[in-house]
């Protein structure tokens, strides 16, 4: 079921083309592809379908089950549809398996990418969009908010394999003039987050307490994240493939987030009180990789994308709440 357009933005003029968007199945990308169909464009789906959920694929977009590990059904995909745009969201984005399955991560992230850009150099497309990490690339800031000049120091395999990927982008743009926009999320919530599938701490404690069963919440709770509703992001993507910046390098990356920071424990305390519910959380160990507290600064998308964040945290909250409660998730 298609989330409301009133509930993410108003219609945004563009340049119509054809997008193919990998991973548009799954939570981020089946937002995304919402918004670009509303927006004109014709919109091609790329999907493993090992997250992605049959319920979030848009009826006026083409799909097909392909793996982006497998660079012959990209290839027969571009080929067949000939996309002049990429929004590239297929990734393996949970923290804890990158670090139990480092190979899988790295095959996912880095050899999929890579098959990504292999198809859009040989078939000409015009720009890519690229789904990266701001909360899990920066590693234990330096200091807060992170711009996109922080030094990269990621402490977790998922952080360093986006961040390989990210520099792929440079490669094939050096070599190949490949056009391309960087966009580093920080923590993305919101309606079809995946409480079992993928990562999200806002949707595991709604499917949790919805179920009247005991959250987990990793380590004391006090660790702070920036959260980013998920409709905002995908109109940092709208806004990516209509904008052209400086084409040097460092108007090609940009942090997509609030720049404000809340805690789990707080996260727990406004979703009870959302749901009217009394359960407690149980607390376990911390989770290794993680990194205590982040923000992100993201004036640099407000500056040359003309993004800012429109959903305030608890607007969104309520707004995924709500989903939840009517039986999607």
């Amino acid at each position: 079921m298609a989330i409301p357009m009133e509930q993410m933005t108003n219609k945004i003029n563009n340049n119509k083309g054809k997008v193919l968007v990998t991973g548009g199945a799954g939570f981020i990308g089946s937002t995304i592809v919402d918004l670009l169909v509303d927006n004109g464009y014709k919109v091609v789906i790329a999907d493993s379908m090992i997250t992605g959920d049959n319920r979030n694929i848009n009826p006026k977009a083409a799909f097909y089950q392909a793996d982006i590990t497998d660079i012959g059904q990209l290839d027969n995909i571009f080929r067949k549809e000939k996309p002049n745009l990429v929004v590239h969201t297929a990734a393996q984005i949970n923290v804890r398996w990158s670090v139990e399955k480092p190979q899988f991560d790295a095959n996912v992230n880095i050899i999929g990418t890579i098959n990504i850009l292999e198809c859009c150099r040989k078939h000409g497309v015009k720009k890519i969009a690229y789904s990266s990490t701001g909360g899990a690339l920066y590693g234990e800031p330096k200091y807060m908010p992170c711009d996109e000049k922080h030094p990269i120091n990621p402490i977790c395999h998922y952080g360093a394999s986006k961040f390989s990927a990210e520099h792929f982008f440079y490669v094939y743009h050096c070599i190949y003039g490949v056009n391309y926009i960087i966009l580093r999320y920080s923590n993305v919530y919101g309606p079809r987050q995946n409480p079992k599938g993928e990562a999200g701490v806002i949707s595991i404690f709604l499917d949790k307490l919805m179920k009247k069963e005991q959250p987990k919440i990793f380590g004391d709770g006090k660790q702070t994240r920036d959260f980013v509703y998920s409709g905002d992001v995908a109109r940092a993507n709208l806004l990516a493939l209509q904008k052209n910046p400086d084409l040097s390098q460092e108007f090609k990356i940009f942090n997509i987030a609030t720049g404000t920071e809340a805690s789990v424990n707080e996260i727990y305390s406004e979703l009870r009180s959302i749901l009217k519910s009394d359960t407690e959380a149980a607390h376990t160990d911390a989770v290794p990789g993680e990194v205590r507290h982040i923000s992100l600064d993201a004036k640099h998308a407000e500056k040359y994308l003309g993004w800012k964040p429109e959903v305030g945290f608890k607007e969104g909250l309520k707004r995924t709440a709500e989903w939840f409660l009517k039986g999607h998730g």
